[in-house]
Order: structure tokens, then C-alpha cells, then sequence
């Protein structure tokens, strides 16, 4: 009998919890995520950048931290723990913190399975969509949860052509996620549940989604200013911004058409808010010198009364995993709850945390005041 079996004779008690599973787990995100919930669940860090552990949260009925229990699928076989060593000695997580915590990687990394498809794979779509469905749905039966969400946190993809024979890897999973009944958060610019060949599965899943693209740095600020100088009745002639950064993510957007999926969401933000896309480009190049930091810069170049020519730049520096992770979180316990409370289908009132949300508005305040009334509704929700 293996260590994950359960003994004959025996019957498990009622299910509990809400199970993670990370598509990309052992990656920067999922593996500050990991830690960083074991250490607010123990009181060894506050919860900083978590919305969902803000005032406006705390009737809400959210699954708590301690009640978290993650998994997921990596094509990668370096331990979780290592990761995490790895990111303490960068900076990204605070040095010590993977030692009281070691336990908690450890379980996490023992429920990571091998991903796909990699190289010489010949297994069809539909196969690999059954083996990663029989992956959650094993995590889950393990692991006594109630419910299951499963969040894409793994590199960005290339936006896959129509007429493609093969799903891409996002859309594989998403499916799968689907299959097994569970919620699914698409954290990455990746095509995930929004395929086209997923469409009718989606639109008949009984379970929410959200996505896509998490909202952390310089889009972030995009979402602020662009409705700004619209309400100001001020004219943006262009807007331009460079983006210099390392790690994996580095790495994945060096690939133009990476690049141009993770633009998208960047630009949607400025066409919705300002009516149209002014001039100027975002640039994403590859430091890997920068390990997990990045810097982002924007120039915008806008007019005022009577002509006059102004320019405003910003300067956004940052770790990417450390703003998304607790986001993630807060993502996972949202979408977990509205599964609970039988909601179905695309959340737009989780835009607040993407770049390309499902609808709704682009604006931060608009798409704030969407969640909080999503928060309001779940405390109502039985």
C-alpha cells in the first residue's frame, strides 16, 4: 500500500478544506504562494498584499489559509523546497522562513505530478486531458477536500493559431480542470478555458472561472492612470513603456509571440479606458542578471488646455512573484467560495486582479467597487 492509500476497512471523514492545484507548481509564483500561506497561517507574517484579508472581507465566508492544502502538475523535477531556497537567496523570500515552513513544502511538493506535453510526448489531446483530470481528481480523493481550484501559474504562451491541430498546454489543463469539476483561475495571458474548441465545455461547466492575466505591476498602474487623464478630459497621445526582467518569466516572454499574448491585456486596458489605443509600444526584454526583479518604466505623452504638451513617466520596480502570490490567494478563496455557494461561469467581478477580464470594467476603482459587491453577495450566499 502506498503512503497515499487509505486503508481497507476504513472510511474517511467528511470532506474539508479546499485543495490548490497549480498548473506551473514548482515555479516562482506557486512556490511564494506555498510558503507564504503556511506563514501567514501560523502567524509568522502578516498578510500583506491580500485583499481578502482586508475588512470589507471578513463576513465573506472565505476558506481559511490554514484550510488550504496545494498540488499541481510541473514539467520540471526540482523539489519545492529547493525552489523556495532559491528565492530566499534572491531576495523573494525572507531568509529562515523556508526552514518553519519546511513541512508544509514538503506535502505540497509530495503532490506535484509530471505535466505535459514534453518532448516526444505522443500521447493525443484527449489522452493527456483524461491523465491530468485523473491527476486532480486523485489529489482531491487523498486529500479529503471539499473542492478543488485549480490556477495556472506557469509561463506564458503564444497565442495558438485557429486552425491548430493540437491544444495548447493551458487549454489541456483547463479542460481537465473542467472534467474534474473543479473551479479553474487563469493567472497567465495563456489561452487556458478561453480557447475556442472550449467553448461550449465552459459555457456548460457547472463551476466558476476567472481570468486571465494577473493584474501586478505596470498594468496595474495602467488601470489607475488611464481612467484618470479620461476623466480630466486630458488628451494621451502616446504611451510607451519598457519592461526589463529575468527568471523564468524573462526567459518565456524573450519569444515574440509570448510577448505580443502578454501585450494584449496590457494594451485592452488602455483601449477601454481612454477609447482607443494611443500610440507607442510596450518592450519586454530578457536580463536575466535580474533574476526574479524586474523594472517597469512607462512615458506618456499627453495634451492639456490650449495646446499644451506634457509628459508624465513612471518607474515600477518589483518582484512579480511577491505581488502575485498573495493575489493568487486571494483568488483561490474567492472562486473557491463561489463554487460553494453554487455560482457558474465567468466571474468579470474578479477583474480587479486581471489584465483581460471576463468582462466588466478596466478601471481599478469601478472594478473594485465590482468585487466588494461580490464579497457582499457571498456573505448572503448559504
Amino acid at each position: 500500500m502506498s503512503e497515499h492509500d487509505e486503508p481497507s476497512g476504513t472510511r474517511p471523514g467528511p470532506r474539508s478544506g479546499t485543495g490548490v492545484w497549480f498548473i506551473g507548481a514548482r515555479g516562482s509564483v506557486a512556490t511564494t504562494a506555498v510558503t507564504g500561506c503556511a506563514a501567514v497561517a501560523a502567524g509568522l507574517c502578516p498578510p500583506t498584499g491580500m485583499v481578502t484579508e482586508t475588512e470589507p472581507f471578513a463576513y465573506a465566508r472565505l476558506p481559511a489559509l490554514r484550510s488550504l492544502v496545494f498540488g499541481g502538475h510541473d514539467t520540471v523535477d526540482w523539489s519545492l523546497p529547493k525552489r523556495a531556497e532559491a528565492l530566499a537567496e534572491q531576495g523573494v523570500l525572507p531568509h529562515g522562513l523556508t526552514r518553519a515552513v519546511a513541512g508544509e513544502l514538503a506535502a505540497a511538493d509530495a503532490e506535484i505530478r509530471a505535466g505535459g506535453p514534453v518532448a516526444g510526448d505522443s500521447r493525443t489531446d484527449e489522452e493527456l486531458i483524461t491523465a491530468f483530470a485523473a491527476d486532480i481528481a486523485d489529489f482531491a480523493r487523498r486529500s479529503h477536500v471539499a473542492r478543488t481550484v485549480v490556477v495556472n501559474v506557469a509561463s506564458t504562451e503564444p497565442t495558438p493559431a485557429e486552425d491548430a491541430a493540437r491544444l495548447p498546454a493551458s487549454s489541456l489543463y483547463a479542460a481537465a480542470a473542467l472534467r474534474a469539476g473543479c473551479a479553474y483561475v487563469n493567472f497567465t495571458p495563456s489561452a487556458g478555458v478561453h480557447h475556442h474548441a472550449l467553448a461550449e465545455t465552459a459555457r456548460t461547466a457547472a463551476v466558476p472561472y476567472a481570468g486571465r492575466d494577473g493584474k501586478t505591476g505596470q498594468t496595474l498602474l495602467r488601470a489607475v492612470l488611464a481612467p484618470m487623464f479620461r476623466q480630466r478630459a486630458l488628451d494621451v497621445r502616446a504611451w510607451s513603456g519598457t519592461n526589463l526582467l529575468g527568471g523564468g518569466d524573462g526567459a518565456a516572454l524573450a519569444d515574440p509571440a509570448a510577448a505580443a499574448a502578454k501585450n494584449a491585456g496590457k494594451n485592452r486596458v488602455l483601449t477601454d479606458n481612454l477609447g482607443s489605443l494611443p500610440q507607442g509600444e510596450v518592450h519586454i526584454d530578457d536580463v536575466p542578471a535580474l533574476g526574479e526583479w524586474k523594472t517597469a518604466w512607462d512615458h506618456i505623452a499627453f495634451e492639456g488646455f490650449l495646446g499644451a504638451r506634457m509628459v508624465l513617466q513612471t518607474t515600477w520596480q518589483g518582484c512579480d512573484s511577491a505581488l502575485a502570490a498573495p493575489l493568487v490567494l486571494d483568488l483561490v478563496r474567492l472562486v473557491a467560495r463561489a463554487h460553494e455557494a453554487g455560482i457558474a461561469g465567468p466571474l468579470p467581478e474578479l477583474g480587479f486582479f486581471f489584465k483581460d477580464p471576463d468582462g466588466g470594467s478596466s478601471a481599478l476603482g469601478e472594478q473594485y467597487d465590482a468585487l466588494l459587491a461580490l464579497a457582499a453577495r457571498l456573505a448572503e450566499e448559504r
